[in-house]
């Protein structure tokens, strides 16, 4: 089963994320920082991960860097998860290492057609 990160400090949207990732049969995890997220992908790196841009302390694109270069992070899918998509901010994300984008709120659908877009998702829209 694929493990799937959602890292963000408002325990509402963490929530909501984990019901549909689970849903659609991954194992999530979840952080409510960046620096709690460094520490997860250390002790198991997951196969996905949607990461908040501001967060308080280490912020999400600083996670994000950090976690890229970890060893067995070559192949982890990251979305990036914000509500204004600025460009400059876009830019950082993908150097960062972001494989895709969200705009919240998201639903089902979004998630859903992100994953796959990501190759984390069979076309039947079951985890893989």
């Amino acid at each position: 089963m694929k493990i799937f990160m959602i890292v963000d400090d408002s325990p509402v949207i963490r929530k909501v994320a984990r019901r549909i990732i689970e849903d659609l049969g991954f194992v999530v995890v979840e952080a409510e920082d960046g620096e709690q997220a460094i520490a997860k992908a250390r002790e198991n790196m997951p196969d996905g991960l949607m990461v908040d841009w501001q967060m308080p302390g280490v912020t999400g694109i600083d996670a994000l860097q950090e976690i890229m270069t970890m060893p067995g992070a070559r192949n982890v899918k990251a979305l990036y998860c914000t509500s204004a998509l600025l460009v400059p901010e876009m830019t950082r994300a993908k150097r960062a290492g972001a494989t895709g984008f969200i705009m919240k709120p998201f639903n089902r659908r979004v998630i859903r057609e992100k994953l796959a877009e990501l190759g984390l998702l069979e076309a039947t829209g079951q985890a893989a």
